[in-house]
């Protein structure tokens, strides 16, 4: 599944996002490490059409989101965003879609029916940071950090607050916003922002080694439990229960909830029907 070529600035270059099927992990990477992998329209369009087909491809399990270059994402591309100043509306129009897109982008990774698994090497910074916070899992290297530096140019980091207040803590989210200073990758997984920190270098390794214990799985089982999860941690407590327990009924019934228990009874290895 190999994207066609953008143009950006005029010109034919590198497709804005690299895609590779490895053992039903699709590897999407951010390229275009000279602008420092910002979201500019392109990528976000990339991005939201592999992450599309990914969802009724059956090869596809789960989804690791890497990057190239000496930064994981910074953000929306700012040089993109001022070009647009001189347009007649003075830019209201074109910054309107690229927040509509890419807000419809972070939503599509949340309910993707497939796992996305962020390798974060670098530094994540803004909107890069919302990539990584909307993500089910994430693991960073040791010397990767995360920043919402918005507030230090006078744009409030606004749509990065919404993911990244679903993952800390209201405090920590507040801390981020409001001081607009990194935070160390040991912290991230303080905090909840990420679930693991390797050694540099092993970020994209150990994605993957989480990837592909997913994708072990029963598909079919992932997709309900997934869906499951994002709606019932909207829900008050009482309506939760009840939802998940019909969740527990319908997948009860489904053919690998069934092979599943049976193998483990068996103590056999459970053949996916997915």
């Amino acid at each position: 599944m190999m994207p066609d070529k953008t143009i950006e600035n005029g010109t034919e270059s590198q497709p804005a996002v690299l895609s590779r099927l490895v053992d039903g992990v699709l590897e999407l990477t951010l390229n275009r490490p000279k602008q420092r992998n910002s979201l500019s329209l392109a990528m976000i369009g990339e991005l939201q059409r592999t992450i599309d087909l990914a969802a009724d491809d059956r090869q596809t399990r789960v989804i690791v989101l890497a990057a190239e270059g000496p930064v994981f994402c910074a953000g929306h591309d700012l040089k993109e965003l001022t070009a647009h100043r001189s347009d007649p509306d003075g830019g209201r129009e074109f910054f309107a879609q690229t927040m509509r897109l890419c807000a419809r982008l972070m939503q599509t990774v949340v309910r993707s029916p497939k796992p996305v698994v962020a390798a974060v090497h670098a530094t994540a910074t803004a909107a890069g940071c919302q990539l990584v916070a909307s993500c089910d899992l994430a693991v960073a290297a040791r010397s990767a950090s995360f920043c919402t530096p918005g507030v230090n140019i006078g744009l409030f980091c606004s749509t990065p607050m919404v993911a990244l207040s679903r993952n800390v803590s209201r405090k920590r989210a507040m801390e981020m916003l409001l001081l607009g200073e990194m935070i160390s990758a040991e912290d991230a997984v303080d905090w909840g922002l990420v679930n693991r920190v390797v050694d540099d270098g092993g970020a994209r390794d150990a994605a993957f080694a989480m990837a592909r214990r997913i994708a072990s799985k029963s598909a079919a089982t992932v997709k309900i439990g997934k869906e499951a999860f994002y709606r019932q941690v909207e829900m008050p407590l009482g309506n939760a229960y009840d939802f998940a327990a019909d969740v527990m009924v319908r997948n009860m019934m489904e053919h690998d909830a069934a092979e599943g228990i049976e193998a483990f009874i068996g103590k056999r290895a459970p053949i996916w029907r997915d």
